[in-house]
């Protein structure tokens, strides 16, 4: 029997990219609206009551109205940040502990992680769950994303004649992934985040810089114990070679490297990922098929 599935927000580049992505699932079928009822109130609550599945593709204050709106027992995940740290929703990252993949299959409402987020957490879980990592511990975290996820004013920026080779934001320090960061990533105290945008359309690296007395291999080893059997993160271990961020473009992988020089107590944790993969649609759709009960 085919699942249906509503995408509140589809013609954004979220929305847009997971309609792509379900287009090719077998035993999926779209719910839509007529261009002329994308808004209408009514006709949102009718496909959310017909649909198996409602993904929220909006921003967040529209996001929270549209769970207001939605029927009684309508299953939802939100892409959106509006729900990531709010009680009675399941994050939304299948490998970021033991039995999430099950919680979030069970869910009635799933939060779809950040981007950051997801490369920040997938570094900081093992270690702090390891002791490794103190959850007081001053953390730095610094990323550079392709500019596709920064929305339609950054993206004609960037695609028009001599746009922005590089450039810094969130500059007030108040970034919307420190929270879920801090909640999933097990730190007690609020990391320094410093999110940066190049000139390329898709990609990411999450890098966090530790002074550590704890041996690089023993890093290296305690991602490899964390995601062992996980089709989507891949240890790569111990690297000291350059790091591009496309190099996963198109795919739902992450990739975990550790950079070291044990002599002077310092390392470099490293997060390679699409942030149009792994960082929102594709992670969107494997939360989906787990929560419809297809193959993820």
């Amino acid at each position: 029997m085919s699942k249906s599935l509503f995408i509140d927000g589809q013609a954004g580049t979220t929305g847009l990219g997971i309609a792509r992505r379900v287009a090719a699932l077998p035993g999926v079928e779209l719910v839509t609206l007529a261009e002329g009822s994308r808004k209408d109130a009514g006709a949102r609550a009718a496909a959310m009551a017909q649909a198996d599945l409602t993904v929220l593709c909006l921003p967040d204050d529209a996001a929270r109205e549209a769970v207001a709106l939605a029927p009684a027992g309508a299953r939802i995940l939100d892409a959106s940040t509006a729900h990531r740290v709010a009680p009675g929703w399941v994050y939304g990252f299948a490998e970021m502990a033991p039995g999430q993949a099950g919680r979030i299959a069970e869910a009635r409402l799933v939060s779809n992680p950040g981007c950051y987020s997801t490369g920040a957490i997938a570094l900081l879980r093992p270690l702090t769950a390891a002791g490794l990592v103190r959850a007081e511990q001053n953390i730095a975290i610094n990323a550079v994303s392709g500019y596709s996820g920064g929305g339609k004013a950054m993206i004609a920026a960037h695609e028009r004649d001599g746009g922005p080779a590089f450039e810094l934001y969130a500059l007030g320090l108040g970034h919307k992934h420190v929270p879920e960061i801090m909640a999933y990533g097990g730190l007690s105290a609020r990391p320094l985040f410093v999110p940066s945008v190049g000139h390329f359309a898709q990609g990411m690296l999450v890098s966090i810089p530790l002074f550590t007395d704890v041996p690089p291999a023993r890093l290296v080893q305690a991602y490899a114990d964390y995601y062992a059997g996980s089709a989507n993160v891949v240890v790569r271990g111990l690297w000291n070679e350059d790091l591009q961020p496309e190099a996963l473009n198109d795919t739902d992988r992450l990739e975990i490297f550790v950079a070291a020089n044990e002599a002077h107590g310092q390392a470099v944790l490293i997060a390679r990922l699409d942030n149009l993969g792994k960082g929102a649609s594709g992670a969107a759709v494997q939360n989906l098929q787990l929560m419809l009960g297809l193959e993820a």
